[in-house]
């Protein structure tokens, strides 16, 4: 009885049909790029000081910038009028018998040295308050946490268009919302809830243009599919500087995602899980579609199309099951900590360049531009190489990358550049390999359950991230480098603990995990565990 695959390859496994897919689905994913780096714009910190009432004239005879004599979170308690100041030490002037000028807190805001405006200068999120950018990014990782979960079982039990229309919808509506409100709390709120459907709706479209192709297409157009998310990365950076103001920033990046509610008509349901539902009519109209638009012609077999279940797919997927016997406590673990450490790097090391000293967005353009040649490198590599030894070298780059750039003194800006984007590659290409692998090491009837529980560790790196980067830098601005570097390193190292899946049938049991050399399988099974994958 022929499967979804063989008839696939009757009526095109890559052909009109499909391409015409993956674009339209390639443009949402350039389209998630604000939220989930959108703190580096939104919320950019320019240089501050504390403003004190009657410094303007006294800075205006003495020639000092608008803030008078630096300083950041305090203010001095002196009257500025005072004519005897002295222009080229005013505060010695000042103190008098004093041994130091009295301090008092920053009552009259503060000053920014900056053309535009971010969320940190409009509501002083600086000082005291810095921590409330933490919790701007980490909100939206904390989504990112819980809809995963959620937006996952939708799909699952509604099917992937109806998942992908409804949060596509929601995702707007909080981002037009995002312009308008004007307090703090409601801002992290909606940005809470543009975490919670925004990722689910980023995974929905990756699900659905892996299950319209072919086998031996699914891995390189999951592969480009993350890529698009690099392109979102250079639009969103010229949009940003052309508009230096983060509310107006917010309408261009949102609106545009109104016309992807025209995928109602443009976009099929997945055939797949059509038939997962026992709804063969339906998949087979679909199919009939592709055909057409690919100028194929139907097998004539293709009415007996049915999904069969494997034996392996009768167990119970059960948590204990990821950590029960040694090699799949171990795949577990080392999985765990290498998205967590993924997440840590990828968004830190944007976060980070931000706060850098150079062009926010020349430095932010270089770093976005090395994710191309990072996706070239794993497409080259993966099916001759194999998987382990190119991914423990790119974790292992990056980590190295993050200690030579905080090594290299401020004064060579340029050269840190470099180094940085040098770990901004291999951190990309460990994040884009880390998504297929997990797949590969779990058994067919735990799969989903284990990549669900693994990448999890993900978002929990995402709440950490911004606590890691804003306060760290307070104490020595490249002290973050340097705990990236540690995470890096061990990544790589403990990667080359794993199995190399590089031409292996993947697992259906835990036995199979556990004596994973020198398995085969029946080709059937293969197809079959295919279409698992893509669901996952």
């Amino acid at each position: 009885m022929p499967t979804l695959d063989d008839i696939l390859e009757n009526v095109g496994e890559f052909d009109r049909f499909q391409k015409q897919t993956f674009f339209v689905l390639c443009l949402l994913s350039a389209a998630f790029t604000p939220v989930y780096v959108g703190v580096v714009f939104f919320g950019f910190i320019p240089e501050h000081r504390c403003f004190s009432p009657g410094v303007a004239e006294l800075s205006q005879r003495c020639g000092w910038g608008p803030e008078g004599p630096p300083n950041r979170c305090r203010r001095y308690e002196v009257e500025w009028n005072v004519t005897s100041i002295s222009c080229t030490d005013p505060l010695s002037s000042l103190m008098g018998n004093r041994s130091t000028v009295p301090l008092g807190p920053c009552r009259d805001g503060w000053v920014y040295d900056s053309q535009g405006t971010s969320l940190v200068t409009e509501f002083n999120l600086v000082c005291e308050d810095s921590w409330k950018l933490d919790l701007f990014q980490s909100s939206v990782n904390a989504g990112f946490f819980i809809g995963s979960i959620n937006i996952g079982y939708i799909a699952d039990r509604f099917g992937r268009k109806f998942c992908l229309l409804n949060t596509i919808l929601a995702n707007v509506v909080c981002g037009i919302l995002l312009v308008f409100v004007p307090t703090y709390l409601w801002i992290v709120i909606l940005r809470f809830l543009q975490g919670l459907v925004s990722k689910g709706c980023w995974t929905a479209g990756y699900i659905l243009v892996t299950e319209v192709v072919g086998p031996k297409y699914r891995r390189m157009v999951g592969i480009l599919y993350q890529t698009a998310f690099s392109v979102g990365l250079l639009v969103f950076d010229a949009i940003a500087y052309a508009i230096p103001h983060w509310r107006w920033l917010q309408l261009p990046v949102t609106l545009p995602s109104c016309f992807f509610l025209l995928y109602y008509w443009c976009l099929p349901e997945s055939p797949r899980w059509l038939i997962s539902q026992g709804k063969n009519v339906k998949a087979m109209k679909i199919v009939s579609d592709i055909a057409k638009k690919n100028r194929k012609k139907m097998p004539s077999h293709s009415e007996d199309i049915k999904f069969e279940e494997e034996d392996g797919g009768k167990q119970s997927p059960s948590l204990i099951d990821l950590v029960k016997t040694p090699q799949m406590r171990k795949n577990t673990l080392i999985l765990m900590y290498n998205w967590f450490t993924s997440s840590v790097l990828y968004q830190g090391l944007i976060m980070h360049m931000g706060l850098a000293a150079g062009n926010m967005y020349l430095d932010f353009l270089y770093s976005a531009l090395v994710e191309f040649p990072a996706a070239l490198i794993i497409i080259v590599t993966i099916d001759r190489i194999g998987r382990r030894y190119p991914w423990a070298a790119a974790n292992l780059v990056a980590g190295a990358a993050c200690l030579v750039t905080a090594l290299i003194p401020e004064d060579i800006h340029w050269l840190k550049v470099i180094a940085a984007c040098i770990g901004r590659m291999g951190i990309t290409m460990a994040f884009e390999m880390v998504c297929f692998v997990n797949t590969e090491l779990y058994p067919t009837y735990i799969r989903n359950l284990g990549v669900m529980v693994c990448s999890s560790l993900c978002d929990v790196g995402g709440v950490i991230v911004p606590f890691i980067v804003y306060r760290l830098v307070e104490v020595w601005h490249d002290l973050p480098l340097i705990v990236f570097a540690v995470l890096g390193l061990i990544a790589g190292g403990l990667v080359l603990l794993l199995p190399e899946t590089k031409g292996r049938v993947l697992p259906e049991t835990v036995e199979d995990v556990e004596n994973f050399h020198g398995q085969s399988a029946p080709k059937a099974k293969k197809i079959y565990l295919h279409v698992q994958t893509s669901e996952v």
